[in-house]
């Protein structure tokens, strides 16, 4: 249950920075910290449960893996991020870490 927590909260990882993005138009400045907020809550709190059986070191680094790669696809899908190869495999690099991490456990 705690990978299943510690996914969860990977992915709600994702939810803050974009709050922070919606949060720099002036129409959307409140709304996007109320979401940033809620979702830094969120997570953390499964990050917390995660790390009742995860160590901390592999719990943190999975958690900011999957929060890193899945806002850099999100700021390329959404947002006009700039995308390259080198972009991508930098990318790949980051999610290669992440499941070694996961079958190292």
């Amino acid at each position: 249950m705690s990978w299943i927590y510690l996914v969860l909260a990977g992915l709600l990882e994702i939810g803050w920075p974009v709050g922070l993005k919606m949060a720099q138009e002036p129409q959307t400045r409140w709304l996007g910290i109320a979401i940033a907020v809620g979702f830094m809550g969120a997570s953390g709190f499964l990050l917390w449960l995660a790390q009742r059986h995860i160590p901390i070191g592999t719990a943190y680094a999975v958690w900011t893996g999957i929060g890193a790669a899945g806002t850099f696809l999100v700021g390329v899908m959404f947002y006009g991020d700039p995308s390259s190869l080198m972009r991508f495999a930098g990318v790949l690099l980051i999610v290669a870490g992440v499941v070694t991490l996961k079958l190292a456990h």
